[in-house]
């Protein structure tokens, strides 16, 4: 899989995320395993804006063994959306056991 072929993160409605601004910004984001769900620990509560503004966030590393689209620690999901979770702030909304 080359850069151009990760998953891009299709939605984030996560509030305050210093890299969603009209869609995520970061270059890439990492799904962790956080308090037992897929968190997105790219996620940056700050009030600056940040990320590159021609960019559409990626995602770079998944480290939910158990997703049913984590394939050697990188997703193989055609898109992911990021959403509020429980427990932390964002989750991969995407993330399904298999």
């Amino acid at each position: 899989m080359s850069l151009l072929e990760m998953p891009q993160v299709s939605e984030c409605a996560v509030d305050g995320c210093a890299f969603n601004h009209d869609g995520c910004h970061a270059p890439a984001i990492t799904v962790r395993s956080e308090q037992g769900t897929a968190g997105c620990g790219t996620f940056f509560d700050i009030s600056t804006k940040g990320g590159l503004d021609r960019v559409v966030g990626q995602v770079g590393a998944c480290e939910r063994t158990d997703c049913s689209f984590n394939k050697d620690l990188t997703c193989s999901a055609e898109s992911v959306r990021v959403g509020p979770g429980h427990d932390v702030v964002a989750n991969c909304l995407t993330y399904t056991t298999g």
